[in-house]
């Protein structure tokens, strides 16, 4: 892999390019409507070796394989009936399913992190969406950026933290959702095992009941379950109205007045998912901060996914 990491367009010949590297077994990150993604052949041991070399991410810790379609997601997993009744509401879209993986399914073992089950989903973003199809299989595709570290919503996120570790990035301006895709785990009764873009409220619409939460940080059954995860420098504090000396207070609603930043000056929390990471970013660029304090953001709707992303990156580092 070449010491120089490429920015590529989004264009026809761009993508095509993307694609190229892709199938010689090479990295490339590439925007979905969540966050960047660092994709690589999902059925290629090397490729999805070198995914967790560039991240520093933990073996045990499996990936998200990305595909086109439906169709293509039954190549891989079995897909269940309730899980085609998600499928079908939010696929493409910010939801991963994890699924019993089908016998002789050909992915990498080191993408399910040796389980039977494999997470999947469908993006929605349309330059995603091109290169899966130019590329003509799985990628497994974990966010971009350094294992435990703020997720990458721009390009340049991406370059800051993997510049020189990865083939090449597609620039395709910022990320519209923001945050992580949720993920339903369906390999026995649907559990709740991550909040993101699609929201628990409108995934109990679609089955008729409420989902129970599962998964662990010991061991985990599907990304973004590391207790200790998207962290930022600086050491960050949630729910607080009266920032310290030195932090840098980060606000939600029209009532933080004097906030240095806010995730939304309305408390739009669709706003607030989309600028998360950014603001993250922003708030730990700041020099002299001695930590980053977070307005309240309520627990519903996307609020959950916000908080839950925020609680991981307030954790105690290991």
């Amino acid at each position: 892999m070449s010491n120089e990491t490429a920015i590529l367009e989004p264009s026809p010949q761009g993508i095509s390019r993307a694609a190229t590297i892709l199938q010689a077994g090479g990295l490339v990150a590439f925007p979905t409507e969540t966050v960047y993604g660092l994709g690589g052949d999902a059925r290629n041991g090397l490729a999805v070796a070198r995914i967790y070399e560039a991240k520093g991410r933990p073996a045990f810790n499996p990936l998200i394989v990305h595909v086109p379609d439906l169709e293509t997601a039954r190549e891989y997993a079995i897909v269940s009936q309730a899980a085609e009744a998600l499928a079908s509401a939010f696929w493409p879209g910010p939801l991963t399913l994890v699924l019993p993986q089908v016998t002789g399914s050909g992915l990498s073992p080191l993408v399910t992190a040796g389980q039977s089950s494999v997470a999947i989903r469908v993006p929605a973003h349309p330059v995603a969406v091109a290169l899966l199809r130019a590329f003509g299989g799985p990628l497994a595709a974990p966010s971009a950026n350094p294992s435990g570290r703020i997720s990458a919503t721009r390009a340049a996120h991406v370059m800051d933290g993997l510049s020189g570790r990865i083939d090449a990035v597609i620039d395709g301006g910022a990320c519209a959702v923001g945050v992580e895709s949720t993920i339903v785990g369906m390999v026995d009764q649907p559990q709740l095992l991550r909040p993101g873009g699609v929201t628990v409220e409108a995934l109990d619409a679609v089955l008729g009941h409420a989902l129970t939460s599962g998964g662990s940080a010991e061991a985990p059954t599907s990304p973004g379950q590391l207790l200790s995860h998207y962290a930022p420098r600086a050491g960050v504090r949630l729910d607080v109205l009266a920032p310290k000396p030195g932090e840098v207070w980060v606000g939600f609603g029209p009532g933080c007045v004097g906030a240095d930043l806010t995730l939304s000056q309305s408390g739009d929390l669709l706003e607030a998912a989309a600028n998360l990471f950014h603001i993250l970013r922003a708030a730990d660029a700041i020099a002299g901060a001695v930590g980053i304090a977070f307005a309240p953001i309520p627990e519903t709707g996307l609020g959950r996914a916000i908080n839950d992303r925020l609680r991981r990156a307030a954790a105690p580092r290991s």
